[in-house]
Order: structure tokens, then C-alpha cells, then sequence
């Protein structure tokens, strides 16, 4: 299985929702490093590393998010694999 590497900006009501813990949270689950962080419109934006089928798992996840949140699009940008995240981190 190929690792791949993908950023996602993930729009609608997912600030203030516990969107940010909830991804490190299913990322650290599925074995898939990065980071993520709000960014200053309102959306989310996440870079993950890691095995194909984990990182498309987290994608997935990221198309509906925790429970407050409403997701109304995300955005997905293949990016080349750089293996150099250690864990997956809330920017600030």
C-alpha cells in the first residue's frame, strides 16, 4: 500500500465545534499524521500523511465531521508525499 499525502479545506459551520480535536483524534486513530487548523474565513484546512486507505478514511470523516458540525464542501488537493510529520497537530 502507497503512502500518499493530501491537504483538504473543509468549509461550513466547522469552527467552534470541536472540528479541529475531532480530526487529530480520528487521525491519531487511523494511524495518519499531519496537522490541522482554522483558518481566518470560518473554513478548516488539514494536511495528512500517511497509508492511501487510512488518509481516504479521514477524508470521508471530514465530509461530515463531530456532531455540531455541518459541512457544506471540502476541498481536496493531492500533494506529493513528504513523510515528515511525526504525529497529527492543532496549529494555532
Amino acid at each position: 500500500m502507497s503512502n500518499i499525502r493530501v491537504r483538504l479545506i473543509i468549509e461550513g459551520r466547522v469552527q467552534g465545534v470541536w472540528f479541529r480535536d475531532s480530526t487529530r483524534r480520528m487521525a491519531k486513530s487511523l494511524g495518519v499524521t499531519g496537522w490541522v487548523r482554522n483558518l481566518p474565513d470560518g473554513n478548516v484546512e488539514a494536511v495528512a500523511e500517511g497509508p492511501q486507505e487510512q488518509v481516504q478514511k479521514l477524508v470521508e470523516w471530514c465530509h461530515h465531521g463531530p456532531p455540531h458540525a455541518r459541512v457544506t464542501n471540502v476541498q481536496q488537493f493531492q500533494e506529493q508525499w513528504k513523510g515528515k510529520f511525526q504525529d497529527f497537530e492543532i496549529k494555532f
